[in-house]
């Protein structure tokens, strides 16, 4: 009986060396073979679609602080707020559970996908039947309350995004995965423009006055109930066509597949991989130097007298550069090492985040007292914008390409999951900082009593009351982006040559065995 075992141990492991000795041939010969999207393109285009989706919830995130900063809101609520678009950062919870449980006939990613678009469109008719009741038409929010529907709202479009990642990765032929981060960020891009852009821009009525009307009206073309109304129904009907025409083949994985407790195993074990501790690092403190900049800029252009529709224009003008700049990028990004493009764009990012801070602080000088503001101003706002959104278009796409690179098809929904989640934790946790210690590091001053600090509202309001106005003495935006830029400098000394020795290292440095787990 032992002969048997230790025979049939020998097969095991003959057989599960020449198996991995077959996958590492496959993937170098993956590699050699030139990206070809043309062979892609059906495929590619129901990937855009779905990144598309996918955007519109954070775009109507985004827009929401827009339009609570019209109501006096705080920055330390504005903070309270951005806690809504936490889900994509937590997503790595139950990212497991998603590659585990499917229906196989109905298609993998398909059993998570379909039934979490509609209630994504579901979820969205029930915010309009609401909206206006909780946030239009009151002057004092509910900002916990928003905060929490919002959450759920991006909780759904997270567990979307779960199933998208893991399907791109057998959806695109091996030599064309490098296109997913393309999909991604052009998808996502789109999304963001349609529930943000678009929204704030039509919705205003002074921009539909002056562009699209010859008599003005008090409200703009669109209402944020009526959005939220279209795209609830817009998702209903994308989901069924993609649920009645699009099938999913995914046989790689009928013998290989892992029940919850063991998904969740192997997702431990990926996460005490040495590279992938030294990566988690990386993701999670590299935008520190930029958060300042990339997370109160808007808002504090915004207060300093620049119409919110201005800003939305601008985001208009930029949108086909966003949706270029990946394309023309991933050429560069489809290689072997797709981190150079990373590693060149900080420290011009890092730079444009000093001229985007200038130019909030000269901002009032180029706005008269007529409230008219300069042509030369919007040109250094696009120019600046537009050297920004370069060097931040650089940075994501090549490190999705890197992710496509290093994942295992096998467990592509989890291992990709892992990578976009502490890539969109890293984002998260320091614009909700940034957000909250400008707040703090704000200081203020009653012009009519000197002793008067405005540090909580019932002193703001005894300033009103004695014809005073809380003017800033030291502004935390500006504190914030030396600190944050210093910071940024030293990271990026530091972790360079960190970078270019991971982007170097063979993908068994990224995998553990699968099929060990399924044998449990």
């Amino acid at each position: 009986m032992t002969k048997i075992k230790q025979r049939k141990t020998m097969f095991l492991e003959n057989n599960e060396n020449k198996s991995s000795l077959i996958e590492k041939k496959s993937d170098s010969q993956s590699f050699k073979v030139k990206p070809n999207a043309i062979s892609d393109s059906f495929n590619i285009a129901i990937l855009l679609f779905l990144y598309t989706l996918q955007g519109v919830p954070l775009g109507l995130s985004a827009a929401i602080p827009i339009i609570m900063q019209k109501k006096h809101i705080t920055y330390k609520e504005q903070a309270q707020f951005s806690f809504a678009t936490w889900p994509f950062s937590l997503k790595l919870l139950w990212a497991p559970i998603v590659d585990s449980i499917f229906y196989a006939k109905f298609g993998r990613r398909k059993t998570w996908l379909v039934p979490v678009q509609y209630l994504i469109g579901l979820f969205l008719l029930f915010l309009g039947m609401n909206i206006n009741e909780w946030l239009v038409f009151t002057e004092n929010p509910n900002t916990i309350f928003l905060t929490i529907m919002f959450f759920c709202l991006n909780f759904l479009a997270a567990t979307q995004d779960i199933a998208v990642d893991g399907w791109a990765l057998t959806m695109l032929r091996k030599e064309n995965v490098g296109y997913a981060s393309t999909c991604n960020s052009v998808g996502q891009t789109l999304g963001v423009f349609l529930g943000y852009v678009v929204f704030i821009t039509f919705e205003s009525a002074s921009f539909c006055n002056k562009w699209f009307r010859t008599t003005e009206t008090p409200d703009g073309i669109l209402t944020l109930q009526s959005f939220l109304y279209f795209w609830g129904v817009i998702f209903m009907i994308a989901t069924t066509l993609v649920a009645v025409f699009k099938h999913e083949k995914d046989h790689s994985l009928e013998h290989d597949r892992l029940n919850i407790v063991q998904t969740y195993k192997l997702l431990g074990n990926i996460m005490k991989l040495p590279s992938v501790k030294t990566l988690s690092l990386i993701l999670l403190t590299a935008k520190i130097g930029f958060s300042a900049v990339d997370a109160v800029s808007s808002l504090k252009i915004i207060d300093k007298g620049v119409p919110k529709d201005d800003i939305a224009m601008i985001g208009i003008l930029l949108i086909p550069l966003q949706i270029v700049l990946p394309i023309l990028i991933s050429k560069y990004t489809t290689g072997s090492k797709p981190m150079n493009v990373y590693l060149k764009s900080i420290p011009y990012r890092l730079m444009i985040g000093i001229l985007i801070a200038l130019l909030v602080y000269f901002t009032p000088s180029f706005i008269n007292q007529d409230g008219h503001i300069s042509m030369l101003y919007y040109i250094l706002v696009m120019s600046t914008f537009f050297l920004h959104q370069l060097t931040l278009y650089s940075m994501f796409v090549a490190v999705m390409a890197f992710f496509a690179r290093i994942s295992d098809p096998k467990i592509g929904g989890t291992n990709m999951t892992l990578l976009n989640t502490l890539t969109n934790l890293g984002t998260a946790w320091v614009n909700t900082a940034a957000l909250w210690m400008t707040e703090y590091l704000t200081y203020k001053q009653c012009s009519s009593d000197e002793l008067n600090l405005c540090t909580s509202n019932a002193e703001t309001e005894a300033c009103e009351s004695s014809h005073g106005k809380c003017d800033i003495t030291i502004d935390g935006f500006y504190v914030e982006t030396v600190v944050c830029t210093i910071f940024g400098v030293l990271w990026y000394r530091y972790f360079s040559k960190i970078i270019n020795q991971l982007q170097t290292k063979d993908l068994k440095h990224w995998h553990v065995n699968a099929k060990k787990y399924s044998l449990l």
